[in-house]
């Protein structure tokens, strides 16, 4: 899609320009998911995940969005709302020119497994964890290789 190519060009040329993101990251990643992994994107307005899919049993997936340039860490995950309907979070891993890089798939009971563990306010407080705790409990669904 153009446009796409041309959200991630102004993206990157705004990070270069400013030093920050553009915010542009979630929407990207969302595409970019559904594109890749054969989902239906649900409206913004939908509580608790963004995609939807329809082929083998019906799924209702939150999608999480990273991206990095050169050798920075991943960093964390940005919230899950556990106490919203889906069924599992994908999280887009992108590099330099937003370009996906893997992409993973964790269920929803793995996922608030790991929030609900004692030891850390920004898991249990912020449902926010590490892009490497995440990938521990998910499975790498892109590429297959």
């Amino acid at each position: 899609m153009d446009i796409l190519a041309e959200v991630k060009a102004l993206a990157v040329e705004y990070h270069e320009l400013t030093g920050k993101p553009l915010g542009a990251t979630g929407e990207i990643g969302e595409f970019e998911a559904a594109e890749k992994m054969g989902l239906t994107l649900e409206g913004a307005r939908s509580v608790g995940y963004d995609a939807t899919r329809r082929e083998g049993p019906y799924r209702k997936i939150q999608i999480k969005s990273r991206w990095k340039r050169g050798g920075r860490k991943w960093g964390r995950v940005s919230k899950i709302d556990i106490s919203k309907e889906f069924d599992s979070v994908m999280l887009v891993l992108m590099r330099g020119d937003y370009e996906v890089h893997e992409i993973w798939e964790a269920e929803r009971h793995a996922v608030v497994d790991r929030l609900k563990e004692p030891g850390s306010k920004s898991r249990n407080e912020r449902g926010q964890m590490g892009v490497s705790q995440f990938k521990s409990i998910a499975q790498k669904v892109w590429p297959t290789n």
